[in-house]
């Protein structure tokens, strides 16, 4: 290697100037004569070439997916509320306060009930077989037929509920005492099957309408000192309505009168929204312990409200030998033309006196109450 470079170095200068080489011939041999001969070696001659390194690609950190490292997904996201306390006073916490948590739920009970108002019409609309109306689109031949041949007899003492006659226990009573009867004969079982159409029915020798009154549904702003009795009390519930049942017959020819209840009870001093119908199975589907329905309360307390009095409240009491807990316990900020205190209960339970007994226990005094919401249904802000 070291003789092709000196050999390449010594024809630099001939090849810088051709012109006098090939001039002088003399020279141009003699040149010649003094170069080395290079001979190829008879192993191939290895070079050492490197390159350049290339550049290097940024590296991506992809997270180890062992359950040893610790995974961002599995940290609670904290967000911060500030809310006002009882005093007034700005605070901090890690919590969404509870007004909030209710009208979220408000908003979701109103969603899911307008998406199911929707599947319902949706389905109304696609059944052939119904009217827009909702009722079967048979013929008067046809109910007519299942009245009489397919429609399964019922307890007597539940046709005379029905039939507006007195409630299910007062019905009972008045078979038992012989007061009812059946196609001629005196019946004393409230267990009896009978049909209203077929089967002719007296009662203390009135006979009952072959027709049923219709389901009725009320909403009513209970005011202070009415009191929750189907009896012919002065100033009971149903004594509201007195006006609306003299008008009945003109309204509704042909149709008996219908017996109307409350669902549940509320206390004399206790105003705001009470259900009253007609509808024996509506009302106990709405009254059972099994239906879970909330009931929210407002009250309006007598001096000032601390933090130590919601902490009792929410804590719960025992009532008629069983402890009883609120669902949730808000105090609500004040109204100019309110200065009184007032809190939001929620309850499910639905026992006697409950929120009075909550209240009572916690130290406060009670200076009114009123039921604001059943469930879903709130009471409205006009009804007088």
């Amino acid at each position: 290697m070291a003789a092709a470079v000196a050999a390449f170095a010594s024809l630099s200068p001939l090849h810088s100037s051709p012109s006098f080489l090939f001039s002088c011939p003399r020279l141009r041999l003699r040149a010649f004569h003094r170069l080395p001969i290079i001979r190829a070696a008879s192993s191939p001659i290895e070079f050492n070439i490197t390159f350049a390194p290339s550049p290097q690609t940024p590296k991506i950190l992809v997270p180890d997916p062992s359950p040893q490292a610790p995974s961002s997904s599995s940290l609670p996201l904290l967000i911060p509320w500030i809310v006002r306390d009882e005093n007034g006073n700005l605070k901090l916490q890690s919590t969404p306060p509870a007004r909030f948590l209710h009208a979220l739920s408000e908003q979701k009970l109103a969603k899911e009930k307008k998406n199911l108002k929707q599947t319902k019409a949706t389905s109304d609309s696609s059944s052939p077989s119904k009217t827009s109306s909702g009722q079967p689109k048979y013929s008067k031949a046809a109910r007519r037929f299942y009245n009489e041949k397919i429609r399964e007899p019922q307890r007597l003492s539940k046709v005379l509920a029905a039939a507006g006659v007195a409630s299910r226990r007062s019905s009972e009573e008045l078979i038992f005492e012989g007061k009812v009867t059946v196609n001629g004969s005196v019946c004393t079982s409230p267990q009896t099957r009978v049909d209203l159409l077929k089967d002719s029915i007296y009662v203390n020798g009135n006979r009952i309408s072959k027709k049923l009154p219709p389901k009725l549904y009320f909403a009513l702003n209970k005011p202070k000192g009415y009191i929750c009795s189907n009896g012919e009390e002065s100033k009971s519930v149903i004594s509201l309505f007195d006006e609306y049942l003299k008008r009945w017959n003109k309204i509704n020819q042909g149709l008996p009168k219908p017996r109307l209840f409350t669902v549940g009870r509320l206390d004399v001093a206790t105003s705001g929204l009470i259900i009253v119908t007609n509808d024996g199975d509506f009302a106990q589907k709405l009254s059972h312990p099994s239906s879970k329905l909330s009931k929210e309360y407002i009250a309006t307390i007598e001096g000032g409200v601390r933090r130590r009095h919601l902490i009792a409240i929410s804590e719960g009491t025992e009532i008629e030998g069983i402890h009883c807990t609120p669902d949730s316990v808000e105090l609500l900020p004040t109204q100019p033309d309110a200065a009184k205190p007032r809190l939001r209960i929620v309850v499910h339970e639905g026992r006697n006196h409950e929120v009075r007994e909550l209240v009572k226990n916690a130290g406060l005094q009670l200076h009114s109450l009123k039921r604001v919401r059943i469930g879903g249904f709130r009471l409205p802000h006009d009804l007088g």
